[in-house]
C-alpha cells in the first residue's frame, strides 16, 4: 500500500514523551508496507511506549526506534500543550537548536550543535536546511510563521547532506503537517494574553468521496509589542501575522496516493527593536543640544523603552503549492515531490537606532524569491538483507534583492562634529569642501546614500543513494553518497551618491601635505617663525619675496622635496606612521576620517574581471553501523560529510577578492575608494564523527550521544559597525555529548530532560575582522544547555483529563561576541585596516534561564481551557551585541522577549 500516516487517535497515545530522542537501531524492515495499527502494537508489545513516533528522517518512514539517525523530533500534543507558536520557540524544548531574529525577520538564524550562518545578507544560504512536507524553503524567512496543524517537527543534527543536499552541511529541520483525514475531524480554538495579545485558529478536515479527503487550516495572531519607542510612544516587536493553508489527498487503497498542498501567509510587524547597551563621545554628541537626539540609558537597556526616528517594519508575503506522488510497484516505491514557491519582503530600520535624523531609513531588505524544486526517489522494501533508497532532486531560484542607506537631515552636522573632533577643530565639513574644490553643502547632504540592486540565478541538482545491508540479524551497515552540482550568476546594479564617500583622501593628504612643507620651508628660509602663507610662497617663488632671485631659484627644489615628503606619508595609516621609526612621520591625517567614507561605489558585476559566477561540485558520504545489543539497547557508529555551495555577498560591501583586485587597481574599472573584500564566500564543508547509544526500557528510556564535528570554511558573516564583513573561517570544530531521556513513575506522570555539552573554537580563523581567532572559544555557543520538565497528564470524571506542563531550559553563561571592531580606513595594499578588538565586548554575556508552564483541562466531548505562561521568571537578557553605526565606542543589543502568559479555549471534533 501506499505511505500512510497513523491516526490521530493512535499517535496521540504516544505523544507524552517529550519529543526529544537521539536514535540508532538497524533499519532491517521499514513501514511503507505494514498496517500503522499493527506496527503499533508490535513495538509496544516489544519496547514499551517510548519512542513509537513515526518519523522520516531517512526519508523513509520508520518510528524513532527504527531511526539510525541524530534527531530531536517534537510531536503536536507537545508543541500544543508548550504553547510553542513558531521554530523560535522550538528551542526551549530542543536544547541542541537555536533561533535568533536580530535586524529584521529574513535575518532570522537557525543553528544546531553551534554551527549556523548569520543571516543578514540574503545570498547567504543556511547551514541548517529547512523543510516543510519534504519541500526545501532556501531562506528562513520562508517559514518563520506560526506552526500550522502539525504532527511533528524533526531536527535532525549534524550534516546531512547525503540524503538531503543542498545546503545542509550542519543539520536539518523538518516540518510535517498532518495529512488529511478521510474521518471528519477538526478544531477551533482561541488565545487571548498579556500584550492585548489574540490568537485564532481553525482547521477542518475530512472526505470528499471514498478515495480522496480535504483539509484547511488558517489562523491569525497579533499582539502589542512589548518594547516602547519613545520618540512617539509605538509599540515595537509587535505581532501581526496570520496564514491558511489547503490540503488534498488522494488514496483509493491501491498502490497510489497523491497528496496536494498549498499555503499562504502574511507578516506585517514593526521588528526589530535595537537597545544602547555602551555609550560613546558619538552617542554624547546625538543626544547634544546641537542634535538634540535621544537614545536610551544603557545601564537600563533592559527597560524595554528604546529611541528611533525611523518606523522598523518587516512586510513579508509567502506562498507556495506542492504536489506528492507515491506509487508502490510491490518491492519498490517512487516518489516525487514537485513544488513552487514565491516569498516577497519589504523591511526598513533605523541605522543609528536614535531619535536624530542621521539617515532617513534604511531600507533593509527590498526582495523577491521565487523558487521550484523536484525530487524523484526510489525506495526498496525487499524481505532480505539489502534495501536501497536512489534519487536526484533539482533547485532553481530567482532572487532579486534591493536596500539602500540615505543621510538625514542631522547627519552633516554629525559629520561635522566628528570631523573637527579628529582633526583637533583644524577642519571642518566646510573646510573640505573648499580643500577639494567642491561647491558648498556637497558633503553628507540629506538624501544622498547607497542604493544596492542584485539578482541571482541559482541552479542546483544533486543525484543520491544509500543502501542498507544486514550483515547479521544484529549488524547494519549503512553506505551512501551524495553528488551535488551549484551554479550561480550574479548581476549588481549597486549605485553611491555620498560625494565625500568618492573623495581620495591619499590624494587630498598628500597635496596637503605638500603644501605644508613648502610652506615650512619658505617659512624657515625667509625666518619667519612659522608657516609662510600662500602669498608669501607666491613671492618666494616668483623671486620677489626678501630672499630674491635665490628664492625663486630654490623652489623648484623645494616643491620636489615636499612632494617626495608628501608622497612617503600621505598613503600611511596614523598606526603605521607610529610604527615607521620616523618621530618626524605623522602619516597623512586626513585617513583618520576614512570610517566617514561607509558608502563608497560598489563595482558591480559582472565586468571584465570577474563573471560574477560560481559552479561548485561536491561528493558527500555516509558510513553507519548500526548493532542490535539486545530488544531494549541500540549502538552505533557514523560518520558523515557535507556540503554548502558557494554565496555570494550581496550586499553594498562586496567586493573584489584580493586575486581580481590586483587586476582591477590602476585600471579604468577600479571605483573611488575601491578596496578588495569578498564577493562570494567558498563553499562549507563539513564532517562527523558520531557514536550513539539507546536503551528504551518501557517505563524509562535514555539516549547518548558523542560526536566531533568539524566545518572548513565555515561562513562567517560579521557587522563592524558600518558594514557586514562575508569571510571564511578555515576550520571550526565542536565536541559535543547529547543526552535524552524520560520516566514514566506512574501512568500518568511523565518526566523528561535533554542536555547538551558543547566545546567549540575555531581552529583557525586568520581572516576575521576583529583579529586573528585561531584557536578561540566560537561565542554565542553555550557550552551546557538543558531543558528538563514534566506533564502530568490524569484521567478524572467521566472521561475528562486534567493535564498539567511545566519545562525549564537553561543555557549556561557564555561571551555573547569574539569581539567588537571599526573599520577605519585601507591599507597600502588596499586591504581593510581596522582598529583592534575592543575588550567591551569580553565584558557581554548572556545566560538563559527559561521557565514554561501550563494546565488543561480537557472534557471527554472535545472542550478544553488552558491557561498557560512562557518566560514565567522574566528573565531579560541581551541575546547579542554589535558596535553601533558611526559610533565610535557605541554598542548596541537586542533584548529577549519577556515574561507571557494567557488563556486558550479549545473545541476538537
Amino acid at each position: 500500500m501506499a505511505l500512510s500516516f497513523p491516526g490521530a487517535a493512535g499517535f496521540s497515545r504516544y505523544a507524552l514523551f517529550a519529543g526529544v530522542a537521539t536514535l540508532a537501531l538497524p533499519a532491517a524492515a521499514y513501514a511503507q508496507d505494514a498496517d500503522p495499527s499493527d506496527i503499533e502494537q508490535e513495538l509496544e508489545d516489544t519496547l514499551g511506549e517510548g519512542n513509537t513516533i513515526v518519523v522520516t528522517a531517512t526519508k523513509r518512514e520508520q518510528t524513532l526506534q527504527e531511526t539510525p539517525v541524530a534527531v530531536s523530533v517534537t510531536t503536536a500534543e507537545t508543541i500544543e500543550q508548550a504553547q510553542i507558536r513558531d521554530i523560535n520557540d522550538l528551542q526551549s524544548v530542543v536544547p541542541s537548536l537555536r533561533v535568533s531574529t536580530l535586524q529584521s525577520s529574513f535575518s532570522t538564524t537557525f543553528s544546531v550543535r553551534g554551527f549556523g550562518t548569520d543571516g543578514n545578507n540574503l545570498g547567504l544560504e543556511p547551514s541548517v536546511a529547512v523543510f516543510v512536507d519534504g519541500v526545501y524553503r532556501s531562506r528562513a524567512i520562508s517559514q518563520i510563521s506560526d506552526l500550522p496543524n502539525l504532527q511533528r517537527v524533526e531536527v535532525l543534527r549534524g550534516p546531512q547532506s547525503t540524503l538531503f543536499g543542498k545546503n545542509a552541511s550542519a543539520g536539518v529541520i523538518s516540518i510535517v503537517s498532518k495529512p488529511p483525514s478521510f474521518d471528519l475531524e477538526g478544531s477551533v480554538e482561541a488565545t487571548y494574553g498579556n500584550y492585548d495579545a489574540m490568537v485564532l485558529k481553525g482547521y477542518v478536515s475530512g472526505p470528499i468521496t471514498d478515495s480522496i479527503a480535504a483539509s484547511i487550516a488558517g489562523g491569525y495572531n497579533r499582539r502589542d509589542g512589548y518594547i516602547t519607542n519613545g520618540f512617539n510612544g509605538d509599540d515595537l516587536n509587535d505581532r501581526n501575522r496570520w496564514f491558511t493553508r489547503g490540503q488534498l489527498l488522494f488514496d483509493n487503497g491501491s498502490n497510489l496516493t497523491v497528496r496536494l498542498i498549498g499555503d499562504y501567509d502574511e507578516i506585517d510587524e514593526n521588528c526589530c527593536a535595537v537597545a544602547n547597551v555602551a555609550g560613546s563621545l558619538e552617542t554624547d554628541l546625538i543626544q547634544s543640544p546641537l542634535i538634540g537626539g535621544q537614545l536610551n540609558d544603557p545601564d537600563d537597556a533592559l527597560n524595554d523603552v528604546v529611541f528611533t526616528n525611523v518606523v522598523p517594519f518587516n512586510r513579508v508575503k509567502n506562498w507556495g503549492a506542492s504536489g506528492q506522488i507515491d506509487y508502490d510497484f510491490g518491492g519498490v516505491s517512487l516518489t516525487s515531490i514537485t513544488a513552487y514557491r514565491d516569498t516577497s519582503l519589504s523591511a526598513n530600520q533605523d541605522v543609528d537606532f536614535s531619535s536624530a535624523a542621521l539617515a532617513s531609513g534604511a531600507q533593509i531588505g527590498e526582495a523577491d524569491i521565487q523558487t521550484f524544486t523536484q525530487e524523484l526517489r526510489l525506495a526498496s522494501d525487499f524481505d532480505g538483507p539489502l534495501n536501497f533508497l536512489v534519487g536526484g532532486y533539482y533547485f532553481k531560484e530567482d532572487l532579486a534583492v534591493q536596500d539602500q542607506i540615505v543621510y538625514g537631515p542631522d547627519f552633516r552636522t554629525f559629520a561635522d562634529q566628528l570631523i573637527q573632533g579628529a582633526s583637533g577643530g583644524q577642519l571642518s565639513v566646510a573646510a573640505l569642501e573648499n580643500i577639494t574644490s567642491v561647491p558648498s553643502g556637497t558633503f553628507f547632504a540629506s538624501g544622498q546614500g547607497f542604493f544596492n540592486d542584485f539578482t541571482q540565478d541559482n541552479e542546483a541538482y544533486s543525484l543520491f543513494g544509500q543502501v542498507d545491508f544486514d550483515v547479521t540479524d544484529r549488524l547494519t551497515l549503512t553506505l551512501g553518497a551524495n553528488y551535488t552540482e551549484d551554479r550561480k550568476t550574479v548581476v549588481s546594479n549597486g549605485v553611491s551618491t555620498d560625494a565625500f564617500s568618492q573623495i581620495d583622501l591619499v590624494s587630498v593628504g598628500g597635496q596637503v601635505l605638500a603644501q605644508q612643507a613648502i610652506a615650512t620651508t619658505v617659512g624657515n628660509a625667509l625666518g619667519l617663525g612659522r608657516l609662510a602663507t600662500a602669498a608669501e610662497v607666491q613671492a618666494f617663488a616668483t623671486g620677489t619675496s626678501p630672499a630674491g632671485a635665490a628664492g625663486a631659484a630654490a623652489f623648484p627644489q623645494i616643491q620636489a622635496g615636499a612632494q617626495a615628503f608628501a608622497q612617503l606619508n600621505a598613503p600611511l595609516t596614523p598606526t603605521q606612521a607610529a610604527n615607521d621609526g620616523n618621530p618626524a612621520t605623522s602619516g597623512n591625517p586626513f585617513l583618520t576620517l576614512r570610517p566617514l567614507q561607509f558608502l563608497p561605489p560598489i563595482l558591480n558585476i559582472p565586468n571584465a574581471v570577474e563573471d560574477g559566477k560560481t559552479n561548485d561540485d561536491n561528493w558527500s558520504y555516509i558510513a553507519r553501523l548500526a548493532y542490535e545489543f539486545s530488544p531494549t539497547l541500540n549502538g552505533y557508529l557514523s560518520y558523515a560529510t557535507g556540503f554548502k555551495a558557494s554565496s555570494f555577498n550581496l550586499s553594498r560591501d562586496s567586493r573584489p577578492l584580493a586575486s581580481d583586485f590586483a587586476q582591477i587597481v590602476g585600471t579604468p574599472l577600479a571605483t573611488p575608494n575601491l578596496r578588495p573584500g569578498t564577493r562570494f564566500a567558498l563553499p562549507e564543508e563539513s564532517t562527523v564523527y558520531e557514536a550513539g547509544l539507546k536503551g528504551d526500557w518501557g517505563l524509562v528510556g535514555a539516549n547518548l550521544t558523542v560526536f566531533l564535528q568539524q566545518i572548513d570554511n565555515f561562513q562567517a558573516n560579521t557587522f563592524i559597525g558600518s558594514s557586514f564583513v562575508l569571510a571564511n573561517a578555515g576550520e571550526q570544530e565542536t565536541f559535543g555529548i547529547e543526552f535524552d531521556g524520560f520516566a514514566r513513575p506512574t501512568d500518568d506522570l511523565t518526566l523528561f530532560l535533554a542536555m547538551t555539552y558543547l566545546d567549540p573554537k575555531y581552529v583557525s580563523f586568520t581572516g576575521s575582522p576583529v583579529g586573528d581567532l585561531s584557536g578561540e572559544t566560537v561565542a554565542g555557543v553555550a557550552p551546557l544547555s538543558f531543558s528538563i520538565g514534566a506533564q502530568w497528564d490524569k484521567e478524572i470524571a467521566n472521561g475528562n483529563r486534567l493535564i498539567a506542563r511545566v519545562d525549564f531550559a537553561h543555557e549556561s553563561e557564555v561571551q555573547i561576541l569574539n569581539g567588537l571592531t571599526n573599520y577605519i580606513g585601507t591599507n597600502p595594499d588596499g586591504s581593510p585596516d581596522y582598529e583592534p578588538a575592543r575588550q567591551e565586548a569580553l565584558q557581554y554575556t548572556r545566560e538563559v534561564n527559561n521557565l514554561n508552564a501550563s494546565i488543561t483541562y480537557a472534557l471527554d466531548m472535545g472542550l478544553e481551557f488552558s491557561i498557560w505562561g512562557r518566560n514565567l521568571l522574566d528573565d531579560r537578557y541581551i541575546t547579542t551585541i554589535f558596535p553601533a553605526v558611526a559610533q565610535g565606542e557605541a554598542i548596541s543589543g537586542y533584548p529577549n522577549q519577556p515574561l507571557t502568559y494567557g488563556g486558550t479555549v479549545r473545541f476538537k471534533f
